[in-house]
């Protein structure tokens, strides 16, 4: 079977490398037809240090067991870190909200990565993500805070409402992060000033 980019006339090495490139976020029939004319272009060495850091991407990139972060050692490097205080969780939605929060050098305590949030337009609800995960974790480790670090927007904020409701019976204190943070924006784009300053003004909920 064909695909659109062989209806074109191209050769199937080509059209198939750009219709991988075009299933990709961000990346449209245009910019995939750069990328792969780029690559062709490139010395040969480039091209397969591309397709080899890919297959080593997926072979040896995982899941924490713990956190759910992406790691290539389970437990990852921030759970098996002494260094951290274990009994301060700060849940995201995804592994850059990780990164993001990292780089403000102004949390020292562990994750939990949701791998989504709660979006029942889109289909995504308390099943679909690590909620069920965190309140297991909660109920066995000792805790004594779980900081909610979703995202400012709409389903960042019924994802905390539904994380708060699970967790408060469980005795367990629960913070949010400050407003400094724009309403309807995302953790991964904050700079580590603002970000910073809403994890030291987290709130009480």
């Amino acid at each position: 079977m064909t695909n659109g980019f062989e209806q074109q006339g191209l050769i199937e090495p080509v059209a198939r490398l750009m219709e991988e490139f075009s299933r990709l976020p961000g990346i449209g029939p245009k910019t995939a037809s750069r990328l792969v004319f780029f690559l062709l272009r490139a010395p040969d060495e480039q091209a397969h240090a591309l397709a080899e850091a890919l297959a080593n991407l997926k072979d040896n990139v995982r899941y924490c067991s713990r956190c759910f972060n992406i790691t290539v050692s389970d437990p990852c490097l921030i759970c098996s870190n002494e260094s951290r205080d274990q009994a301060r969780i700060c849940v995201v939605e995804e592994p850059l909200d990780v990164l993001a929060i990292e780089r403000t050098s102004a949390w020292r305590g562990v994750y939990h990565v949701l791998h989504g949030r709660i979006a029942p337009l889109e289909g995504m609800n308390r099943e679909d993500i690590r909620f069920d995960e965190l309140v297991d974790r909660v109920r066995s480790e000792q805790i004594d805070e779980v900081l909610l670090a979703t995202n400012p927007n709409l389903e960042g904020e019924a994802t905390s409402f539904h994380l708060h409701r699970a967790l408060a019976p469980l005795g367990v204190k629960v913070t949010r992060l400050a407003r400094g943070l724009p309403t309807g924006g995302d953790l991964e784009w904050a700079d580590p000033s603002t970000l910073g300053s809403a994890l030291d003004g987290r709130r009480e909920l």
